[in-house]
């Protein structure tokens, strides 16, 4: 039945897409990009059809995040308590997404830094707090699957601080957005599929 809950899974499921295909497309249009030593911010500031395809991917996949966490996670999740607040933390993620195309490298210092930090934070920190409500609420499965993407969400970036192991953070950005979309697809049809 059509509701806003499947508006909300639609969302979840164009998110992933409109994100990977903008910034795939922006990447392929500036050809000096380099995955070790730029950050896929950069894509946000060279002037012309790089800069315009990241801004419309960023936007537009935190747009259709948000949509999903309010109209489809949070539904989903809504009569636990740590569910609407692993909702909640996740909605912020997705504020955060769509502030990173907003707030490119050239804005006012530190606020790209900022809403970057927080996206990159909140996402696996939402994550765990998530795989507790499912897992209390005996969707074990899907418990350990929530906590292994907010574990590899996070891996990459405490690596890049601890070792540093890339020059530069394009790498463990795509690691933790590949990983966070994926889980994105994989709940989206679970709740598609209890048709809740």
């Amino acid at each position: 039945m059509f509701n806003l809950r499947t508006i909300g899974v639609a969302a979840g499921l164009a998110a992933p897409i409109v994100a990977f295909t903008f910034i795939l497309s922006a990447i392929a249009s500036w050809p000096v990009f380099s995955w070790t030593n730029n950050a896929l911010s950069d894509l946000g500031v060279i002037e012309g059809v790089p800069s315009i395809l990241f801004t419309i991917g960023l936007c537009g996949a935190g747009i259709l995040a948000f949509i999903f966490a309010v109209l489809g996670l949070y539904s989903f999740l809504g009569k636990s308590r740590l569910g609407k607040v692993g909702s909640g933390f996740y909605a912020i993620a997705t504020v955060a997404l769509f502030c990173i195309g907003v707030f490119n490298e050239n804005f006012t210092p530190p606020t790209h830094f900022v809403v970057s930090a927080l996206f990159f934070v909140l996402m696996p920190f939402a994550s765990f707090i998530l795989t507790c409500a499912f897992y209390r609420g005996n969707q074990h499965r899907l418990a350990f699957f929530t906590l292994a993407v907010g574990l590899v969400a996070a891996l990459p970036w405490i690596l890049q601080f601890t070792v540093g192991y890339v020059p530069n953070v394009a790498i463990p950005e795509t690691i933790s957005a590949v990983t966070v979309a994926l889980w994105i697809v994989v709940l989206s049809r679970k709740i598609l599929k209890n048709g809740q």
